[in-house]
């Protein structure tokens, strides 16, 4: 009952300031709409018909970083107005605080990517048919968005302010996007940065994505391993959080 009255009190904050789902949204949207255009016709050329398909699940995980940042920020914007300590000096579990909030966070992320797939119909993006494979593809976008949603709440709470914030999120974000394979196949690149693309987690979560969206297809093993991996990064993020929580109340 705590995370639920949690969770409800931030999305009452996201209703609150809905300009943040939009300014969230604005920067993959961009990316799917004009990125695809202007690459496409080039990625043809390597064998990818419909390169916004292609591109759609790397920017799930743009997205998932963008909407989640933001729950982030929330914390920021309560401590400025005094929600955030009155928040701890009632009788909930942190755990409990936080896992609400990552809770909102994934829900605002699932809302975005669902957005940008409607825009993407407009650019012949298929997506699955059968009520299984649609439910497997929110589940994968949703273990991705609860490991960034558990970092973005810790790292809110472990640093002072929310420009170094913005601009550790960025540090992150950015190069867990383009050190994966959210933008041309992985098995295009070559040398060390071959090694770093298989060393990031975010580019197997693309890959099941994307074997689901372009061909239909699931591999139950590498899909499993995808989402109990995640969900155990997301654990540790999530516990993580909760300790810098604890800290936060002994202050």
């Amino acid at each position: 009952m705590d995370t639920l009255t949690i969770f409800r009190r931030a999305v009452g904050w996201r209703f609150h300031n809905r300009i943040t789902i939009a300014v969230t949204l604005l920067q993959p949207v961009l990316w799917l709409v004009l990125y695809s255009l202007t690459a496409g016709p080039a990625m043809k050329l390597q064998g990818i018909e419909n390169y916004t398909a292609f591109l759609f699940p790397g920017l799930v995980v743009l997205v998932s970083f963008s909407a989640c940042g933001s729950g982030g920020m929330m914390n920021y914007m309560m401590k400025a107005d005094g929600s955030f300590y009155r928040i701890l000096t009632a009788p909930v579990r942190r755990g409990s605080i936080v896992l609400g909030q990552m809770l909102e966070a994934v829900l605002c992320s699932l809302f975005e990517v669902a957005v940008m797939a409607v825009i993407s119909l407009f650019f012949s993006v298929k997506f699955p048919q059968t009520p299984g494979r649609l439910a497997l593809l929110l589940v994968l976008a949703g273990c991705g968005a609860f490991l960034t949603a558990g970092l973005s709440y810790g790292i809110s709470l472990a640093l002072p302010n929310e420009m170094i914030y913005e601009t550790a999120m960025n540090a992150l974000a950015l190069p867990v996007f383009f050190l994966s394979a959210a933008l041309f196949p992985a098995s295009q690149a070559q040398g060390v940065l071959s090694i770093l693309i298989r060393l990031n987690p975010f580019t197997y979560l693309i890959g099941s994505m994307r074997a689901l969206m372009l061909r239909g297809e699931i591999h139950p093993r590498e899909t499993a391993a995808v989402i109990l991996g995640f969900l155990l990064l997301g654990v540790l993020a999530f516990r993580w959080s909760a300790g810098l929580l604890e800290k936060e109340t002994r202050r």
